[in-house]
């Protein structure tokens, strides 16, 4: 009997310190639309990806995506969540 679905959850931002224009553009945008009380706008990523997978074996392929085509580990971190 083979495993059975996972589904695991990638989320990925920005490290802290790195510019987040996309962030910024879109407080700009929020604040002219009379949104005045925003304090910040961060972008975040997050892929949802089913896996025939053990709970392990999905957290540990799901996070080498992560460093080989996900996430750029200069600028971004990344958080795996298998469910």
């Amino acid at each position: 009997m083979g495993a059975a679905v996972v589904v695991a959850e990638i989320r990925i931002e920005l490290k802290p310190g790195v510019a987040d224009p996309e962030g910024q553009n879109t407080k700009k945008a929020l604040e002219l639309l009379g949104f005045k009380d925003i304090k910040a706008v961060r972008t975040i990523k997050v892929f949802e990806i089913e896996l025939d997978a053990s709970p392990e074996v999905a957290r540990r392929e799901c996070e080498e995506m992560c460093r080989k085509l996900l996430a750029n580990p200069v600028i971004q971190k990344f958080k795996v969540t298998v469910k």
